[in-house]
C-alpha cells in the first residue's frame, strides 16, 4: 500500500486489504526491511507463508464446526469480523493512527467491506455441506477471475495466454462441481459465491488504495459488517451451549487477523512471484484438517481438478512476472500492446 512511496501491487490468492501495507513504513510508524530481489527466496518468508495457511485453515475449519454445529453462518460471521475490529483497534493503535479512521469515499468503503463480509457468510454457508478441501478448491481460482475483471474494471487487460489459463481454470472448476452429473448442489453454489465476492472485494482494494489509507482499508473491511449486521444479530444470534464454541467464535477474529499479518510479513521480505506457488499448500492443510476432525477426505475429481486450477494460476502470475520484467527493460512501451503479446 502507498503512504507516502511507490506503491507494491500483489497477486497473492490470501492477500487482503492487508497485503496493501508493503511500503517501507509499517502500521505502527517504524521502518522495515525491504523486499529481496525477485530472486530471492528467503525461508523465513516460506515459513511465514506456510504457517499462514495453517491459521487460516484453522480458520475455516473452526467456521466448519461452528455452522455444522447449528450456528447460523451470518452470526459466525458477525462475530469473526467484532472480534477482528477489537484486534485492529489495539494493533493499529488506534488512539494514536487517526489514518484508519479518515477516508475518502466511504460508500465505496461500505460496498467493499459487503463483498468482504458475504464472501466469508457465503464460504461458512458453502462449508456445512462441502468438505474443506472442495472450498478451497473453488477458492484457488479466484485470481483467474481478478485478472479478467481486471481488464473492465481497472484498465488492466490480460493477454491471450492469460485468457487460456482463466479458460483452463474454470475447467478445473467444472471437474470438481460436475454440473449435469448429480454432484453440483447448493454448497457449491455459495462456494463460488464466496470466491466471486472475494474477487471484487479484491478488485476494489486495489482500485481503492489509490486514495485511501492501509489503515483505513483495514478497519472499513471489518467494521461494515459489524455496523450492518448488528440490528440482525437478535434474529441469528444465540448463546453457544458448548464452552468450545465460545473458544472457536472468539478464535475465529484472532486466526484471521494472524493469519493475513503472517502474510503481510511474508511479502515484506519477497515479491508475489517469489511466493507464488506456496499459497497453494494450505490444500495440505485443508485434507488433514478435514480427515482429523471430520472424517472427509477429498476425491480424485476434487484432486485433479484442484491441480488444474493451481497450474493455471501459478501461470498467470509467471505471464505477469513476465509482463513486468518486459515492461522494465522496454522503455516507453505500451502496457496493453505488451500484455497482448503475453
Amino acid at each position: 500500500m502507498r503512504h507516502n512511496g511507490a506503491r507494491v501491487r500483489t497477486l497473492s490468492l490470501f492477500s487482503s486489504d492487508w497485503s496493501f501495507m508493503t511500503d517501507s513504513t509499517s502500521a505502527d510508524g517504524g521502518s522495515r526491511r525491504q523486499p529481496q530481489p525477485e530472486t530471492a527466496t528467503p525461508a523465513s518468508a516460506i515459513g511465514l507463508i506456510f504457517l499462514s495457511g495453517i491459521v487460516l485453515s484453522c480458520l475455516d475449519a473452526s467456521g466448519k464446526y461452528l455452522v455444522t454445529s447449528g450456528l447460523a453462518a451470518p452470526f459466525v460471521a458477525w462475530v469473526r469480523f467484532a472480534v477482528h475490529v477489537v484486534l485492529v483497534l489495539i494493533l493499529l493503535q488506534a488512539w494514536r493512527n487517526p489514518r484508519m479512521f479518515h477516508v475518502k469515499s466511504l460508500p465505496w468503503q461500505i460496498i467493499r467491506g459487503c463483498f468482504l463480509f458475504g464472501s466469508t457468510v457465503l464460504n461458512f454457508l458453502a462449508l456445512k455441506t462441502l468438505q474443506l478441501a472442495e472450498t478451497v478448491s473453488i477458492f484457488f481460482f479466484a485470481p483467474m477471475v481478478i485478472t479478467a475483471l481486471a481488464g473492465p474494471l481497472l484498465g488492466e487487460w490480460a493477454g491471450w495466454r492469460r485468457w487460456m489459463a482463466i479458460v483452463v481454470g474454470f475447467i478445473g472448476v467444472l471437474v470438481i462441481t460436475r454440473p449435469g452429473l448429480g454432484v453440483f448442489g447448493l454448497g457449491h453454489l455459495y462456494a463460488i459465491g464466496a470466491m466471486s465476492c472475494y474477487s471484487l472485494y479484491v478488485i476494489l482494494t486495489r482500485r481503492m488504495s489509490a486514495t485511501e489509507s492501509a489503515e483505513s482499508l483495514i478497519f472499513y473491511s471489518a467494521l461494515t459488517p459489524v455496523v450492518l449486521m448488528f440490528p440482525a444479530v437478535p434474529l441469528y444470534g444465540v448463546v453457544p451451549p458448548e464452552p468450545l464454541q465460545w473458544v472457536l467464535l472468539l478464535a475465529l477474529g484472532v486466526f484471521g487477523a494472524t493469519g493475513h499479518w503472517l502474510i503481510i510479513k511474508a511479502y515484506r521480505q519477497a515479491t508475489t512471484y517469489a511466493l507464488a506457488p506456496y499459497p497453494y499448500l494450505q490444500m495440505v492443510w485443508m485434507i488433514a484438517f478435514g480427515y482429523f476432525l471430520f472424517g472427509q477426505l477429498p476425491d480424485l475429481w476434487t484432486l485433479g481438478g484442484a491441480a488444474i486450477i493451481v497450474a493455471s494460476g501459478l501461470y498467470i502470475v509467471h505471464r505477469e512476472h513476465r509482463l513486468r520484467l518486459a515492461g522494465r527493460s522496454v522503455p516507453n512501451a505500451e502496457t496493453e500492446p505488451l500484455a497482448k503479446k503475453l
